[in-house]
């Protein structure tokens, strides 16, 4: 726990994502942001914060609190090492979480062992419309939960130039739309509905300029007979404004009513019988990104720190996630159904 009122906060990344970070940073009363390290200084100079080159330079000159870690999965273990060699009090990292579960693992002993709390940068989970669901079931507003079906439909992924504009490494991962894209819906179907007991996965590869595979659809596997469908594709698109705001459509349905989410980020209820709906989640223009969930997820940290309750998606509970990715991915593989 840390009691001063203001928490010093140092950055490792400034690439497309992390604008969003520091736009919440920013925001919150309580946060000095002291640094910004990254690899080409001129886009660390761009945010108009102090500007370093390299983690230990930053770590050294700013003695942050708090480190938030915005760079792909393969520096993340070196990086949380360090910080807990300078002695941060708490770190906040991206996912994909690590490189691999065995680092993953390896990353969380070691934040352990050194008492500092360790969280996974997984926000969809505080998105407000999942917020809501959350509340709707703990009412009992949708009676028994049957199933959870998400419509992943970027309309981002065709042809030659496919990710060039925002984030080109996506070309080149071997493992795509599950390792960077569905883990977010593992985790906040993992929210809603609990842990996850077995997955079974049919996922392809349809841009051929890419690694990965960019569509599948995936089961889950709940208790109660409870099931989770993720139907991912990144060619295809949903009716919204901005493919961005809520990345596709939901439907959670219950013996007693159906909660829709729309690409606007609206949620209605309909109840079992009826064909008029009550409307749960007004649609907005947020600020920041995917209904300003950076910012929530941030706020939620920061109050964590000041000792307001206990943290979700600690890195030790995040490792369910990997395993159910793991898990996603033999599936495939084997063409059979996988437990977790």
């Amino acid at each position: 726990m840390i009691v001063d009122k203001t928490l010093r906060v140092a950055c490792l990344g400034a690439g497309y994502f992390s604008q969003f970070h520091f736009d919440a940073w920013e925001r919150i009363e309580e946060v000095e942001l002291v640094g910004i390290a990254n690899r080409n200084i001129e886009k660390a100079r761009q945010t108009g914060h102090p500007a370093f080159a390299g983690l230990e330079q930053m770590l050294e000159a700013t003695s942050p609190d708090l480190l938030d870690i915005i760079t792909p999965p393969e520096t993340h273990l070196a990086a949380i090492k360090a910080a807990l060699d300078h002695g941060v009090k708490a770190i906040i990292c991206q996912k994909p979480f690590c490189a691999s579960l065995e680092e993953a693992r390896i990353a969380v002993s070691l934040a352990e062992k050194a008492g500092v709390p360790l969280i996974v940068h997984e926000n969809f989970r505080f998105q407000p419309w999942y917020r809501e669901m959350a509340r709707s079931l703990a009412a009992g507003e949708i009676g028994d939960v049957h199933q959870l079906t998400f419509r992943l439909r970027t309309g981002d992924g065709q042809g030659p130039d496919a990710y060039l504009s925002r984030q080109p490494y996506f070309q080149k991962m071997e493992r795509f739309l599950v390792h960077e894209t569905a883990v977010h819906w593992i985790d906040t179907f993992r929210f809603l509905l609990g842990d996850i007991n077995a997955v079974y996965a049919d996922l392809r590869k349809m841009n051929p300029v890419i690694a990965g595979e960019d569509a599948g659809y995936i089961i889950f596997d709940f208790d109660h007979g409870v099931r989770a469908i993720f139907d991912g594709n990144r060619h295809l698109d949903h009716a919204s404004e901005n493919t961005r705001t809520t990345l596709g459509e939901a439907l959670l349905e219950g013996t007693t009513g159906t909660i829709t989410l729309s690409g606007n980020g609206a949620l209605h209820l309909r109840s079992f019988g009826q064909t008029k709906t009550r409307t749960l989640l007004e649609p907005r223009d947020w600020r920041g990104f995917a209904g300003d969930c950076v910012f929530a997820l941030q706020r939620h940290v920061v109050d964590g720190l000041m000792g307001s309750g206990p943290f979700e998606n600690t890195a030790a509970d995040y490792l369910r996630v990997i395993e159910v990715e793991e898990a996603i991915y033999r599936s495939a593989n084997e063409g059979r159904k996988q437990g977790v």
